[in-house]
């Protein structure tokens, strides 16, 4: 340990080696921020769509707010089971 070179090598392979931790942590948060809004996305998606259907079809046959929340209600279920069929997909990886 009385050694300047000996302890500048140490320094050098610990600086090396949270270095690399960083690099790795970086990424893995990356992945676990992707997958986030993956999933948001997912659900508003269905929302929306559910909504934009009934909307249309409200226009169409004239019954104002029943088929919009007729198809929001089912775009909710639809984009809740993408998200937990999502989820589960995440878990096996």
């Amino acid at each position: 340990m009385n050694n300047p070179e000996d302890l500048e090598t140490r320094l050098k392979i610990a600086k090396s080696k949270l270095q690399n931790k960083e690099i790795k942590d970086s990424g893995e948060k990356g992945v676990f921020l992707g997958n986030a809004f993956k999933l948001g996305t997912e659900l508003v998606a269905a929302v929306a769509v559910g909504v934009i259907i009934g909307f249309i079809l409200d226009n169409w046959f004239g019954t104002k707010p029943i088929l919009i929340i007729v198809f929001f209600i089912f775009g909710s279920a639809a984009g809740i089971l993408n998200v937990i069929k999502a989820a589960k997909r995440m878990q096996k990886k």
